[in-house]
């Protein structure tokens, strides 16, 4: 006891450096359920995963993920029933960033697309993997 109050600023130190190295696990910075760029590649090859880009139109013209369908996010509920018909493939959901397509996987399993995940860090986290893009 006599250690913990002489070393209780070194104590609090460790703690809040700790809290500080797992929060953005907790707070949903690494999303729960998302896929990395190399997963990625290994489920659209492996699984014949569909690749849907939930951005505008216009940032889908400037640059996006080869072979990706794009179903703005606010047209998703209506859209990705017509685009992809089969429920029963992987669904891979990409925005520029990663944050879209987090909401985009709710609304797909909604939907009943139940292998739906997200491409954490978006087409920004594929591009850095040095993996092709495409130019509408």
């Amino acid at each position: 006891m006599k250690f913990l109050i002489d070393n209780w600023m070194l104590i609090l130190v460790a703690v809040s450096s700790g809290g500080m190295l797992l929060w953005p696990m907790l707070s949903g910075g690494m999303q729960a359920g998302g896929l990395d760029a190399n997963t990625a590649v290994q489920r659209i090859n492996r699984e014949k995963a569909v690749v849907v880009d939930v951005c505008d139109a216009a940032e889908f013209s400037a640059g996006h993920i080869s072979g990706a369908k794009n179903v703005p996010l606010g047209e998703l509920e209506a859209k990705l029933p017509l685009t992809v018909k089969n429920k029963a493939l992987p669904l891979i959901l990409v925005c520029a960033s990663g944050a879209r397509s987090g909401r985009a996987v709710a609304i797909a399993k909604k939907l009943g697309y139940e292998q739906a995940q997200s491409l954490n860090g978006g087409l920004k986290a594929w591009k850095q993997a040095n993996l092709p893009t495409e130019k509408a």
